[in-house]
């Protein structure tokens, strides 16, 4: 595996990142639940992520900081012109999921 200096990583790393932002704003349409029962992650998860990376530095960045910045909006007002009801379908397949992750910690 090819290995970087400290500084050169971090910037790869920081780039794929804005990269997945962008990702994820171009398509608005995939709703977190689905992120959720797909991949065990969503936008609001990688606010809290980044939030905690916030932490480790020693910095304080809010839950609404960090979710304005992985949406690109304040979250209301994405929630407001993005967000769909989920489906019993995918309320039943997210349920499953995190049964299964639960027996899988047991």
């Amino acid at each position: 595996m090819k290995s970087f200096d400290t500084t050169t990583q971090t910037e790869i790393e920081a780039a794929a990142f804005r990269r997945l932002l962008k990702h994820l704003d171009d398509n608005k349409e995939v709703q977190n639940i689905e992120l959720m029962i797909l991949a065990d992650f969503c936008r609001n998860c990688l606010a809290k992520w980044l939030m905690a990376a916030a932490e480790e530095k020693g910095l304080s960045l809010s839950y609404d900081d960090a979710r304005e910045q992985v949406y690109g909006m304040p979250y209301e007002q994405w929630k407001d012109l993005y967000q769909q009801p989920a489906t019993p379908e995918q309320l039943e397949a997210f349920a499953k999921r995190e049964a299964a992750k639960k027996e899988k910690q047991s």
